[in-house]
């Protein structure tokens, strides 16, 4: 049964909320999320072109707004893309999009999803739950925003070794006690699954 979109985003909006900003996994994102320039949208669609489609759509509705009104976006996508190596090899072609649209170097693309795996870690290793969300997620940025934002942060390059350890002491549990999964209990989101060994690996720079 297909996911409705606020369930989607309300999901997504708790994570953010719990995880991202209540760990401090971000130190930029409590700023925007505040001030209401998180954009949360939703694609249904189940195959690449159609989410291509969303993603150019949501790309230029980005670009078309002032970063005061819509700063950053994240593209849920409810229904596709649940596995991970499908995703993975769908981010080539999200970052093709960008030049296509002749916008690279003015926005990214961040990948997140439920099963995220750093390249040269274990499925199991608490480090890989940093960019664990509650559904396949692209999180479309502004190039400006984010050299504002590490230029007004000291140690921005510090960043990624905090929340490995963030993430090592809170555990497992810690991070199901957040409570940042999808509703209704939907495995795949859940971090006490076991994942298949042969799951692939993200970049340690995603």
């Amino acid at each position: 049964m297909p996911v409705p979109s606020q369930v989607a985003i309300d999901d997504t909006r708790a994570w953010l909320e719990r995880a991202v900003i209540g760990l401090n996994l971000c130190p930029f994102a409590k700023g925007v999320h505040v001030k209401g320039q998180v954009h949360y949208a939703v694609s249904h669609a189940t195959t690449s072109q159609a989410l291509l489609q969303d993603l150019e759509f949501e790309l230029k509705q980005l670009l078309a707004l002032d970063a005061s009104e819509r700063d950053t976006t994240l593209l849920i996508l409810s229904e596709g893309l649940a596995d991970f190596l499908d995703f993975n090899d769908f981010l080539a072609e999200a970052d093709q999009a960008l030049v296509d649209l002749a916008l690279d170097g003015i926005l990214q693309i961040a990948p997140l999803h439920p099963l995220f795996q750093f390249a040269g870690t274990s499925d199991d290793d608490i480090t890989n739950y940093t960019n664990r969300s509650p559904y396949p997620t692209l999180h479309l940025l502004r190039e400006d925003s984010i050299d504002r934002a590490v230029a007004a942060f000291p140690d921005a390059e510090s960043i990624y070794e905090v929340n490995m350890q963030t993430m090592e002491r809170l555990g497992v549990e810690g991070w199901v006690a957040l409570g940042v999964g999808r509703s209704g209990g939907d495995p795949v989101a859940s971090p006490e699954i076991e994942l298949p060994a042969t799951a692939p690996h993200g970049s340690k720079d995603a």
